[in-house]
């Protein structure tokens, strides 16, 4: 990274061995949320599920819970998280009294009213190639470093062909339009490696006083949010080594270029988001939920 360029508290995975995190843990008497948004990944999220469990539950209890939500599946994504270990619940049965939206960022607002940690980490459920120590990386500075509400991962994210890798060559949007776009608009967080990444954790109190898009658009919002409110200082990015996942077909890469933009945008101008827009023949929702804070009922 160039000298001058702003840029988050930046670690290592290997920063925090796992006996520091769970002693810290403990002292702080903290819960820990692992939420896994997923639709339609009946062949990756029990995977993902049963190697976390297994690591991070059975052998050394850094997490309290793994809960997956279901949003609006057509295939066995329910049945196969559930007999991986995970608690399971789809996303239009949660508080039904306030509807339901199809999309990642609904299912992890949603994911608010049903799990109990205080510090929640989110994983993609469709990953290929990746390994436990995603989750004590995103942990370390949120357990190590009070002033810090939201961590990032980043990686080198492979673009598979087939049998043909190309390192480096993933996450098209990323390098497209969040990247570049962040630098014109927010150019404080020029240093964030992934602003899109699926892989980062929170601060349960932060994430509750969030506008969240229901969409794709729920990690960059998330990101800029934080920044405006607390600052730089809040932040903090781990580099997780490899990741690799299920590569999206590029109409649908438009339409979730254009939920980053619109939420970008819209934080940019101080204006609230649109309900949607039409992309050729389709139309892309840009809806956002409020801050679920008050709409939670009083916790213990």
């Amino acid at each position: 990274m160039e000298e001058g360029t702003p840029s988050p508290a930046t670690y290592r995975w290997q920063d925090w061995g796992l006996r520091e995190l769970l002693t810290a843990k403990q002292d702080a008497g903290t819960r820990v949320s692992l939420v896994v948004p997923a639709r339609n990944e009946a062949a990756t999220v029990g995977g993902v599920v049963s190697r976390v469990r297994e690591a991070l539950v059975d052998t050394v209890a850094l997490l309290d819970e793994i809960v997956v939500i279901d949003s609006d599946s057509d295939d066995d994504t329910f049945a196969v998280a559930e007999d991986a270990g995970a608690v399971v619940h789809r996303s239009r049965d949660i508080r039904p009294d306030l509807g339901s939206v199809p999309g990642k960022g609904e299912a992890m607002w949603k994911s608010l009213f049903v799990t109990t940690g205080d510090l929640l980490v989110f994983m993609d459920a469709d990953l290929l190639d990746w390994d436990t120590h995603f989750v004590p990386g995103l942990l370390g500075p949120l357990l190590t470093s009070p002033p810090v509400r939201l961590v990032k991962g980043f990686y080198e994210r492979p673009y598979v062909d087939g049998d043909v890798v190309t390192p480096y060559e993933g996450g098209r949007v990323t390098e497209l339009v969040a990247r570049p776009l962040l630098s014109l608009r927010f150019p404080e967080l020029t240093g964030v490696r992934q602003p899109l990444a699926g892989e980062w954790a929170v601060r349960r109190s932060l994430f509750e006083s969030l506008s969240v898009p229901t969409g794709y658009a729920v990690e960059i919002a998330a990101l800029i949010d934080t920044f405006r409110t607390h600052g730089l200082e809040a932040l903090a990015q781990v580099d997780l080594g490899r990741r690799a996942h299920r590569h999206q077909a590029l109409r649908d890469l438009g339409a979730m270029a254009t939920q980053v933009m619109a939420a970008t945008e819209s934080r940019w101008a101080g204006r609230p988001p649109r309900d949607a827009v039409m992309l050729l023949d389709r139309e892309v929702p840009l809806g956002e939920r409020p801050p679920a804070r008050s709409l939670l009922e009083v916790r213990r």
